[in-house]
């Protein structure tokens, strides 16, 4: 199902690097894919029902502590994330809460997509909350982006 994912470093003119300061997570996945970044991020925030479903519970199980589920207004989005920054090569997607700050970053590269998280978190809460959903957050990356390959695949 997620075949010609793997793990990698984020390319290094990425924005999100930027960004980044010790302690902070940044992960990047990369398939064989030929897209825009915003086409791709829009194939990769359309989650299948099991990620809406893992969504849903994390809306309900964050309400009591007053985290943002859908971030601030915004005109531009792609899925659930507000957009901060596109050019021709990378659109950064994403906001800041007050447990943690993330971006995504879908960067289109010489015939590949990458997809990269940043997080930065404010406090326990953000760590802990980073910890319990890196399994899921793995598996909703390697998904998007194998359903990112799966359409840029020739029609026969």
């Amino acid at each position: 199902m997620m075949a010609g994912v793997t793990a990698t470093t984020l390319p290094p003119d990425s924005v999100l690097h930027t960004r980044r300061v010790p302690g902070d997570f940044l992960d990047c996945y990369v398939v064989s894919a030929c897209a825009t970044p915003r086409h791709a991020a829009s194939i990769i925030t359309r989650f299948p029902g099991w990620a809406r479903g893992l969504l849903l519970i994390r809306r309900v199980m964050t309400a009591p502590f007053g985290l943002d589920n859908d971030g601030p207004p915004a005109t531009d989005r792609v899925g659930i994330f507000p957009v901060e920054r596109e050019t021709e090569h990378e659109i950064i997607a994403g906001f800041d809460d007050k447990h943690l700050n993330f971006r995504i970053s879908v960067l289109a590269r010489d015939g590949r997509i990458y997809l990269a998280t940043w997080v930065a978190p404010h406090n326990l809460g953000g760590r802990i909350y980073l910890a319990m959903i890196m399994p899921f957050h793995i598996l909703i990356v390697r998904n998007g982006l194998s359903r990112v390959a799966r359409a840029s695949e020739p029609r026969r």
